[in-house]
């Protein structure tokens, strides 16, 4: 902004004092000003889209079908019911989907948070190799592993017999290997970024590692904590390639599964508003947990990134 002597500023009104003070902004700035706009319409309509239209399948009757309609008419809440038959079994399915995506979930933080806080600390040549491990063990595709997996827990190999087909420990113990390397590479970061003088100072005033790494390192890694654990539960929540080859059996079959293979009243019939409203019912239990943590999600993936 020019300069102006101060007597000529003492007799401008406040309008026009700040039509002087506003930045003269450019065509280039309003170009990538709205081309910011658009693009983050566009993010936000790819996302709520898909899910506007499962809710609104859901609340269509359930002999319309397939409908194109925008907007049900009439709009009937018969498919929530249905969700619930007998036949489809979809309660224990969704009690199954919690006892596995809980006890996967407090597996992993509490090996995660063990092995994150022993790479930080800990001192040794390798330790970047170590870590590439880890974090390379979670990029090989799950497909590949379904196989040795199946003949592991169905006791194919005379060296480890054991026979976890239709039991909860084999969607976990697979889940858990592929969510122990995010765990352990976040929370790895965390604790690197805490200052080791807090767990000597807590020393000093008489606590053990142990009772110093519990009451001050683990409140201030609580960010990344909550992150891990919200990341891994969606994971898991969601999981469908190891629920479907391992828990094959009708009263042990998770969420994601029995969505999979809803029937109609006929048997052969595809029940389309039952399958959008067991969809919109089992996405509920994640919005609430990323509305409610939000704040946490945000600054746990966002914390170490400035000095």
């Amino acid at each position: 902004m020019t300069q102006i002597a101060t007597p000529v500023i003492a007799h401008l009104t406040p309008e026009e004092l700040g039509a002087l003070q506003k930045p003269n902004h450019d065509a280039r700035w309003w170009v990538g000003k709205i081309a910011s706009v658009i693009g983050m319409a566009f993010i936000v309509l790819y996302c709520l889209v898909p899910f506007y239209w499962m809710v609104i399948s859901s609340f269509r009757l359930p002999t319309m079908g397939l409908s194109n309609d925008y907007i049900p008419n009439p709009i009937s809440f018969e498919n929530y019911p249905g969700v619930f038959s007998s036949q489809n079994n979809f309660f224990r399915a969704i009690l199954n989907s919690v006892v596995v995506s809980v006890t996967t979930t407090v597996l992993t933080l509490v090996f995660g948070i063990i092995g994150a806080y022993a790479l930080a600390r800990l001192r040794f040549a390798a330790k970047g190799f170590v870590l590439s491990i880890i974090i390379g063990a979670s990029m090989f595709p799950g497909v590949t592993l379904l196989i040795p997996l199946f003949k592991l827990f169905t006791g194919s190999y005379d060296w480890f017999p054991i026979h976890w087909l239709n039991q909860y420990q084999a969607a976990i113990i697979p889940s858990l290997s592929f969510g122990l390397p995010l765990c352990v590479w976040n929370l790895t970061a965390f604790f690197r970024q805490l200052p080791v003088e807090l767990e000597q100072a807590a020393m000093v005033d008489g606590c053990t590692p142990g009772e110093a790494f519990r009451k001050v390192i683990l409140p201030l890694a609580a960010p990344g904590v909550f992150t891990t654990a919200i990341l891994t539960f969606i994971a898991v929540w969601n999981e469908f390639m190891i629920s479907l080859t391992f828990l094959q059996a009708r009263d042990m079959k998770t969420a994601t599964v029995a969505l999979s293979q809803f029937t109609g009243t006929l048997g052969f019939n595809t029940p389309y508003g039952s399958i959008m409203a067991a969809g919109v019912i089992t996405t509920i239990p994640l919005l609430i947990l990323v509305l409610f943590f939000q704040r946490r999600i945000v600054a746990g993936l966002t914390a170490g990134g400035v000095k």
